[in-house]
């Protein structure tokens, strides 16, 4: 059969696209490459998002350029929101690749490969507007006991930086009788963990004009026997309502973390960038969230050096970091996207005072990720046993999970009591700015997860790598 790598640049939902196009692939013949073997086929699932990420799909085209020449059996194919944007652009600048396919029709990706194949021509199909929703598609899920559900796709936001809605489409909300089928479904064959997954995930309802939809989806994760665990991935801070807090506090399952983008602190600079809420609507969530949930990690996003943000402006962000007091932030520095509002904006900031500002609020937020997760040291915490995050650890002693509120934590496993997918209570001795290290598990639950993950291995073998989409880095060979 036809082996294929995929290779995932950006958000969780291009990751859980990635699961579907392996799923596609592997229902139309092919199988996934093995570490040490040169594929058939490379698929890259691109983000366009920043402009790193179309310098790296680039590089790694001409990277595969010599294999393409030399063997014309070879196809690569690209896929996702850069896709969408580029469309005949990347077949003028990369003449040799097969396909290039859109965020809206995944689904068309074997015949598209197939008719690249008969025909000895590349194949570019971009559909403007969702024909299916993805949740249709075959899934090779990237793990055994943690999944992926989309409850939305599209966005229906302006934000003047960001081209994703351009490249997505307007939201649309699947029914919750159909996510929650999906959910006990997956809980079945051995799921204890989910994430609720959209573009604006606390949006949903809005197609079906139900504000509150977000917060029952919630509360009907709750009543799911065998579900361990239920997180959400990202809210938008203007649709973020109390009853959700409501909802995280009383459902035992939803997880004690919020990840609420902030972007900036200013009020000038959110209104700039089309945000909708101002730092004192953001503020009160947090202080909301905290109130009723005291042991809450809060994480976020933040992007530094947007055109016209002065020195006062970045000083506001700094200060809401300090208030906030984070437990990690992703900062990024501002890259400028063709088509966005924001690329044509007056007083672009120049690199060297981006790269200045990003420099010092990256100090200060690892500075308080440190001091808070040393707050935890001596306490007792569950973690939920990781599977492709441990196998990176140089220590064969320590394995990976990731407690409640989602902090990466390495613990002692000299004792080989615990296995991917078990959740088990450990102690906290070290902290760092990205990480903590525990003890040995006090307790062990073997779950059913667990059970799965060493099923999945079993059938697999241990030469394939292991609940984990292979990547071009991964494959020797290449």
């Amino acid at each position: 059969m036809p082996t294929f790598v995929v290779e995932t640049y950006g958000c969780q939902m291009n990751v859980h696209d990635s699961e579907r196009i392996s799923g596609l692939l592997i229902d139309a013949g092919y199988t996934q490459a093995l570490a040490d073997s040169q594929p058939d086929l490379v698929v890259f699932n691109t983000c366009a998002v920043r402009e790193n990420a179309d310098n790296k799909l680039y590089g790694n085209l001409s990277f595969l350029a010599p294999r393409k020449k030399s063997d014309p059996n070879f196809q690569i194919a690209v896929g996702g929101c850069m896709a969408q944007k580029d469309q005949d652009a990347i077949i003028k600048r990369a003449p040799y690749v097969d396909v290039v396919f859109g965020t809206h029709n995944i689904g068309s990706l074997p015949i598209l490969l197939e008719r690249a194949r008969i025909e000895e021509a590349s194949q570019v199909e971009i559909k403007e507007s969702l024909e299916h929703f993805p949740s249709t598609l075959p899934v090779k899920r990237d793990s055994a006991f943690s999944a992926w559900v989309s409850v939305s796709v599209g966005c229906n936001n302006t934000c003047t930086f960001c081209i994703v809605p351009q490249l997505r489409g307007i939201e649309k909300d699947r029914s919750m009788d159909e996510i929650m089928k999906e959910v006990r479904a997956l809980v079945d064959q051995g799921v204890i963990e989910i994430t609720l997954l959209g573009q604006n995930v606390n949006a949903y309802g809005v197609d079906f004009g139900d504000r509150g939809a977000f917060a029952k989806l919630l509360r009907e994760c709750g009543k799911v026997d065998g579900l361990e665990r239920v997180r959400f991935m990202s809210p938008h801070p203007r649709d973020f309502t109390d009853d959700v807090i409501d909802a995280m506090a009383q459902t035992k399952n939803v997880m004690p973390h919020l990840h609420m983008p902030l972007q900036s602190g200013s009020d000038q600079i959110l209104q700039a960038m089309r945000r909708s809420y101002r730092r004192d609507r953001y503020l009160g969530i947090i202080q909301k969230v905290k109130s009723a949930i005291p042991n809450a990690a809060i994480t976020t996003d933040i992007i530094v050096g947007f055109p016209g943000e002065t020195d006062h402006d970045f000083e506001q962000t700094i200060d809401l970091v300090k208030e906030v007091k984070f437990s990690a932030a992703y900062t990024f520095q501002y890259s400028k996207r063709p088509g966005t509002p924001a690329a044509t904006m007056a007083n672009q900031v120049s690199d060297e005072v981006m790269a200045a500002r990003y420099n010092q609020l990256h100090k200060i937020q690892q500075e308080i990720s440190k001091s808070e997760n040393e707050k935890l040291i001596g306490q007792n915490i569950e973690l939920l046993v990781s599977s492709n995050e441990g196998r990176h650890d140089v220590n064969e002693n320590r394995m990976n999970g990731r407690s409640k509120d989602f902090r990466l934590t390495h613990f002692d496993n000299s004792a080989k009591l615990a296995r991917p997918g078990d959740l088990v209570q450990v102690k906290v001795v070290e902290a760092y700015a990205n990480h903590i290290v525990a003890s040995s598990p006090i307790s062990v639950k073997k779950t059913k997860g667990a059970d799965a993950h060493a099923a999945w291995v079993s059938e697999n073998g241990d030469k394939r790598i292991l609940l984990g989409i292979p990547t071009l880095a991964s494959l020797k060979s290449l």
